[in-house]
């Protein structure tokens, strides 16, 4: 029988997957902006598509693990509830 884990520590562990997603989209921007894009990429077109899902993920990351200064007072009982997910 496994262990379940507790929710803050899975809540840590989403909040370290929404930092990582940023941080690869503010690497393709900076990539973008300084045109070293050109080094990796074959065609800009094959960049682009990159870079869009790297934004999609993290705005997706972003909904998951909203950041607890983002979340007003009131709305952190309810979001403790939406956020006790299970598999099923």
């Amino acid at each position: 029988m496994s262990a379940r884990m507790p929710a803050h520590a899975l809540d840590a562990v989403a909040q370290k997957w929404c930092a990582l997603a940023e941080r690869r989209r503010a690497h393709f921007l900076e990539l973008y902006d300084s045109g070293r894009w050109k080094h990796y990429y074959y065609s800009e077109e094959q960049f682009l598509y990159r870079m869009r899902e790297a934004i999609r993920m993290t705005q997706r990351w972003s909904e998951i693990a909203p950041a607890m200064d983002e979340v007003a007072p009131g709305q952190e009982q309810s979001l403790a509830k939406s956020l006790r997910r299970t598999a099923a």
